[in-house]
């Protein structure tokens, strides 16, 4: 039973999110009829009724002590965790028990992030933030709100079953050959075309990235456009699952190959090859349209500080199910954006300059510009990029499912899994861990294959824990597992660098990862301190290993793994 609330100081509902078992209990309670209780109306009323006490109370702590609860736990053991931001209140409850305090925290600030990502500097004020969140018109609140419901869901669902969310890094698609032909085809056919293109009105696409689920199969970024952050990329990501769910275990139409590796970039199999022209069949019954380009707001680097939130257009395109186009193009009105900048403590300006941009000659510009664009990507997507991918495509909703086993690692006999993560790159490698019934894998199927990804989730949320207190070493024992975690430093020449102290976080800190806030950048920043002139690069590895293999073992696996992942061969910079 699960329910996320955004409300402001006076009780108003600013955004709801309910699963079906809390929402009967509130319809039950406050006796809401079928008709009634269904309708945004009423349910809202009967949310902003039940959360009303709580809301008041923690605006009179606030204004009377300067200080209010973070988190409590009531009789029937529902906890709410609660975050003020500005006038802002977020509250987060579970009263099933498949959510801990931390993870309800996290959800939290995600959900800010997400927000911050949709509306861009409106978010600095309190009260465009309300209007925004809340519109007048109820129907333009309904589709708005189902907006953001659906990411949250989204989010909740990768965090609970993909490895890249759960440790909050990027997970690329091994295969070097592939990814570099897609990143030349990205730059040389695509992004070049719509860049030289004399309708594109202002319009200039900065990146363009091709997802197969969740995994990055290619990623270009133009000369002129800054660094994505990950937190922005992962964002991304999860707006693009909502707008196109896939299922790495549902969506592959083809038996699992014995080995994926092995596939060969020169000489298709005549059966991918088969099933890839049947594939491209189906594309004749047009897929969802894409309608007009989500407007999200990104950070990149200026001359003289970073811009936090820039507009930018995101193309979202399916090309099959599972694998995803993305393209992120810079709007004619970024220099706005960026004197808006420097005009923070003038909102009042803000507002006028932003509305005076919608009603001059730049919009009307930009409504054709807009549909050009989706007619050229519409034909390039149909032309080139499926006629680049179609042989590929079958194998790649495979190679998802199956990028890394562990049949590739024998020489480290007891290792169950592991998961290592470039902090300085933010790329994480891992090996699958699907839990489905019809999927085959090292770890057997069903209840094993689920026990040892509890094993797993729960040891990252150790860790964070231990991290939290300034520990960079873990090693723990749980039954039948012996479970390591080491987070250390390196030189751009891989001499592993003294860790020294690792910062000890407050308690009411942000949830340590790269969606909540860059923890990852900061810890960088304070390590490269005591190394100026030198590019200090962080690592992490995780491992499970069965509790039998001797500790000296073990310690020894983990040296040699961690100097083997990142082999040149293995994932080369793309």
């Amino acid at each position: 039973m699960k329910c996320f609330l955004i409300a402001s100081e006076s009780a108003e509902v600013l955004f709801y999110w309910t699963d079906p078992e809390f929402q009967q209990n509130v319809q039950e309670k406050y006796g809401a009829s079928q008709e009634e209780g269904q309708g945004l109306p009423a349910f809202e009323d009967s949310v902003s009724t039940l959360f009303a006490p709580i809301i008041i109370s923690c605006s009179t702590m606030v204004d009377r002590l300067s200080d209010s609860y973070t988190s409590f736990t009531t009789e029937n053991n529902h906890i709410y965790v609660l975050q003020k931001f500005d006038e802002c209140l977020y509250i987060a409850v579970n009263g099933d028990g498949e959510e801990s305090e931390n993870d309800m925290r996290r959800k939290v600030y995600v959900m800010k992030k997400l927000i911050e990502v949709l509306f861009g500097m409106v978010t600095l004020s309190s009260n465009l933030l309300r209007k925004e969140l809340r519109p007048q018109d109820t129907a333009q609140r309904v589709r708005l709100w189902k907006h953001l419901q659906s990411l949250l869901e989204t989010y909740s669902h990768l965090r609970d079953n993909d490895q890249s969310f759960l440790v909050e890094a990027v997970e690329r698609l091994i295969h070097p050959t592939l990814c570099e032909q897609c990143i030349e085809f990205l730059e040389r056919r695509l992004v070049q075309q719509l860049n030289s293109s004399v309708e594109r009105a202002g319009e200039e696409v900065l990146h363009a990235f091709i997802l197969v689920h969740t995994k990055l199969l290619a990623f270009y970024s133009t000369r002129s456009a800054s660094r994505l952050p990950t937190s922005d990329l992962l964002t991304l990501i999860i707006m693009a699952q909502s707008m196109y769910p896939s299922n790495a275990d549902l969506d592959d139409p083809v038996p699992e190959v014995e080995d994926a590796d092995s596939h060969s970039h020169s000489t298709t199999p005549k059966m991918l090859v088969s099933m890839a022209e049947d594939s491209l069949q189906t594309l004749e019954v047009p897929p969802p349209d894409p309608s007009t380009p989500r407007r999200v707001f990104l950070e990149i680097s200026g001359k003289d500080r970073p811009y936090p939130m820039m507009p930018h257009s995101m193309y979202c395109l399916p090309l099959w199910p599972g694998i995803t186009l993305v393209l992120l193009t810079k709007i004619p009105t970024s220099a706005l954006a960026i004197s808006v900048y420097k005009i923070l403590d003038a909102f009042d300006q803000l507002e006028k300059r932003l509305s005076e941009s919608q009603e001059g000659s730049a919009a009307p510009r930009g409504t054709p510009n807009i549909h050009d664009i989706r007619g050229k990507l519409d034909k390039l997507i149909k032309t080139l990029v499926t006629k680049k991918l179609m042989d590929w495509k079958d194998f790649l909703l495979v190679k998802s499912k199956r990028n890394i086993t562990m049949v590739s690692y024998p020489d480290f006999p007891g290792l169950v899994h592991f998961i290592c993560v470039d902090r300085f790159s933010d790329q994480m490698i891992a090996p699958s861990l699907s839990i489905a019934e019809r999927t085959t894998s090292e770890l057997g199927k069903g209840p094993v294959a689920q026990f040892i990804k509890n094993k797993v989730w729960n040891l990252v949320s150790t860790m964070r824990c231990f991290l939290r207190k300034g520990y960079s070493t873990v090693t723990l024992r749980d039954g039948d597992f012996y479970f390591c975690y080491f987070l250390w430093f390196e030189n751009e020449n891989g001499y592993k660098l003294e860790a020294g102290d690792i910062p000890i976080l407050p308690d009411d800190s942000a949830p340590i990862g790269m969606l909540a806030w860059d923890y990852y950048r900061k810890l960088l920043r304070y390590k490269s301190k005591n190394h100026q002139g030198e590019v200090v690069k962080c690592y992490e590895l995780l491992t499970v290993h069965l509790g039998v293999i001797p500790t000296e073992i073990i310690l020894q696996h983990c040296r040699q793994l961690a100097s083997k992942l990142w082999e040149p061969s293995r994932n080369p910079l793309l």
